[in-house]
């Protein structure tokens, strides 16, 4: 069996770029998934897995009988950037686009990937069905958003466009943005506009929605994170479109 353990190796420099390199990503239409679960989730949505990597001791059997790549765990560290690495991860074709129909979500300029895959995350769990960031947001297939989407994103149509407001425009249905203060309390709604925590969302962004929201909070509170304030928005437009409350 052979093992790979230099970083030099031109596989591994690949799969290390991968992971660390955005517009290499792009270019590629190729990203990394690390663990069991995102693999598993993976195959359940037909996702082409282009190479499965694992250490010597990872028991990939169980997700899927593909041989691996072996790789030593320095190499593998290396690759995930993980701070505990599950041992097994696979290069991914990155879904194209389907346009979707139905409840979309955009976000503009959420640059943390953590909060940019809990959002996606939420909007897979509350029956959205298309995603639209602009490019000032993180980028959604770096490793850390794929870990926090936790299998959210192959469930969901996502688009990264250099025009939000043409976006926006195009949908058909009532679009409601979260404002930190001001607004109606969360219900239904067919689009929902989230923006960065700082900054939030732009003049000519708030123009194209309909519906202004805004979460209520104890006295004395200032906010909530963007990831957070999305799966509260999103529930309570899926729970209430289901009649559930």
């Amino acid at each position: 069996m052979t093992v790979l353990t230099s970083k030099d190796n031109p596989k591994v420099k690949r799969w290390i770029r991968l992971a660390s390199d955005a517009r290499f990503r792009r270019s590629e239409k190729r990203a990394l998934i690390e663990g069991p679960h995102l693999l598993s989730a993976a195959l359940q949505y037909g996702i082409k897995l282009v190479a499965v990597l694992a250490t010597e001791d990872a028991a990939v059997d169980a997700v899927l009988g593909d041989k691996p790549v072996i790789l030593g765990k320095g190499v593998f560290r290396a690759i995930v950037e993980a701070d505990t690495p599950q041992g097994v991860a696979a290069e991914i074709v990155i879904p194209a686009g389907r346009k979707a129909d139905g409840a979309a979500v955009f976000l503009e300029g959420i640059q943390d990937p953590a909060n940019v895959g809990a959002i996606l995350r939420s909007a897979a769990a509350f029956g959205i069905a298309r995603v639209v960031l602009d490019q000032a947001c993180a980028d959604p297939w770096s490793p850390r958003a794929l870990r926090a989407g936790m299998g959210g994103h192959f469930a969901l149509d996502i688009v990264e466009t250099k025009d939000l407001g043409a976006e926006l425009d195009a949908f058909r249905g009532t679009v409601a943005a979260a404002v930190p203060r001001g607004g109606a309390a969360p219900g239904p709604a067919d689009a929902w506009v989230f923006g960065a925590e700082g900054r939030g969302l732009s003049e000519e962004t708030l123009r194209r929605a309909k519906v202004k929201v805004t979460i209520p909070m104890a006295a004395g509170t200032e906010s909530l994170n963007v990831a957070a304030a999305a799966a509260i928005c999103l529930y309570q437009s899926f729970s209430r479109s289901a009649g559930l409350s």
